[in-house]
Parts: C-alpha cells; sequence; structure tokens
C-alpha cells in the first residue's frame, strides 16, 4: 500500500519565490538549480522532509535537516552517480 504521492523533484531559479526550495503535498519538489554541494544537499532533505512530516514545525524541520545534512556530508555522499544502476533499497524498490 503507497500512502506517499510519487516525488518529483524539479530545478529552476527560484528567485522571484526568495526560497531555495518548496514542496507541495501532490509530492512536487522545486530545487533553485544554482544551489551547489552541500546546500543542495540541505536543501533537498529540508523539502523531502516536508513532505514526509507534514505536521512538523518549520523550526523542527530545520533542525533534522541541518542534522541529517551534517552526518551524510560527513560521511562523504556528495551528488556525483547519476546512473540509475543501483542496488535495490530495503523495500525492494530503486
Amino acid at each position: 500500500m503507497n500512502l506517499m504521492p510519487r516525488i518529483k523533484i524539479i530545478y529552476r531559479k527560484l528567485g522571484k519565490e526568495q526560497a531555495y526550495g518548496l514542496s507541495s503535498s501532490d509530492g512536487i519538489i522545486e530545487i533553485d538549480s544554482r544551489l551547489k554541494s552541500k546546500k543542495h544537499l540541505e536543501v533537498l532533505i529540508h523539502e523531502l522532509l516536508h513532505l514526509l512530516n507534514p505536521k512538523d514545525s518549520e523550526e523542527m524541520i530545520i533542525k533534522k535537516s541541518v542534522t541529517l545534512t551534517k552526518i551524510l556530508w560527513k560521511e562523504g555522499y556528495r551528488r556525483i552517480d547519476q546512473s540509475t544502476d543501483h542496488e535495490p533499497l530495503q523495500d525492494g524498490s530503486k
């Protein structure tokens, strides 16, 4: 049973919105296409957390996203591999 909508990530300049990222309840995440490296990771996690935890306060989302970003960055996670040939996740999906 899939309760979450499919998540789609769109990259575009968000200068007019004065935001690094936006998420909507229909599963669309928009991320400013100019973001690089660690900030990109932080914003992606932040917007994903909004979708996964819609009742969390902005303060809680910030705390969680910064914590996860620091841990993942320290562990060496970077946006490099764009291939689609990955081992399946724990739920069997790729």
